[in-house]
């Protein structure tokens, strides 16, 4: 008995020290997290939410208010936390979807609100992770957030350590009019990658991109 207790706990150990080193587990709790907009549809994770439930996934989609961010990103990551901890306590491993202004919203979180010790890995999809000339078309403090070499996006940068070996993705297209330059979406500490979509909220639904997230999180290609 104290054997296989002690099988158990090793076990246990073992899974715990590997999940941020390398390939990350299959994650069965997918936060969904979207962007900037004036109102919560629920349409650019439709596609991909879909395949995620079918390959055995749970998936969280937090209602992101107010959704153009008028009191800036920081609260808006507060919202998400107090959301998925609602939803999965305060410890269930979770991975992170974010598309466009929510995969800034996931990096506060995970970088300045203790996010980083429970999520197994990030992804972002179409985020301006260097900013973007189209935020200027906006006045709200979240839009002055996301305009090239804010100092909310130099904070984030400055606090990308606390990721740790977090395996991050970020996906883009070069033909994105939402995201300019388009270039912008490209983030060094990722792992990036390049789809062709015809607008900025196609992206989510671009088959290849869903294919790849799907194994990503699900370790199923279907």
């Amino acid at each position: 008995m104290i054997r296989n207790l002690s099988l158990a706990m090793s076990s246990t150990f073992l899974a715990s020290a590997t999940l941020h080193a390398g390939e990350a587990a299959p994650a069965r709790n997918v936060v969904l997290v979207d962007g900037f907009g004036l109102v919560h549809t629920g349409w650019p994770f439709r596609s991909l939410r879909k395949k995620l439930e079918q390959n055995g996934c749970v998936c969280l989609e937090p209602v992101i208010r107010p959704k153009d961010a008028r009191g800036g990103i920081e609260p808006l990551a507060e919202s998400l936390k107090a959301e998925i901890e609602q939803r999965f306590g305060a410890e269930q491993p979770v991975s992170i979807v974010g598309f466009s202004m929510g995969g800034l919203i996931s990096r506060y979180y995970l970088q300045h609100l203790g996010g980083s010790s429970r999520c197994s890995q990030l992804i972002t999809i179409s985020s301006p992770h260097n900013g973007t000339i189209t935020a200027w078309l906006y006045p709200s403090r979240g839009a002055v957030q996301m305009r090239p070499n804010s100092e909310f996006l130099a904070t984030l940068k400055k606090s990308e350590a606390e990721l740790r070996d977090m395996p991050v993705v970020s996906y883009r297209t070069p033909l994105d009019l939402m995201i300019l330059p388009a270039s912008s979406s490209i983030w060094e500490r990722a792992e990036n990658r390049l789809f062709v979509s015809s607008m900025h909220h196609l992206m989510p639904h671009h088959r290849g991109v869903v294919r790849d997230v799907v194994k990503r999180l699900c370790g199923s290609p279907d």
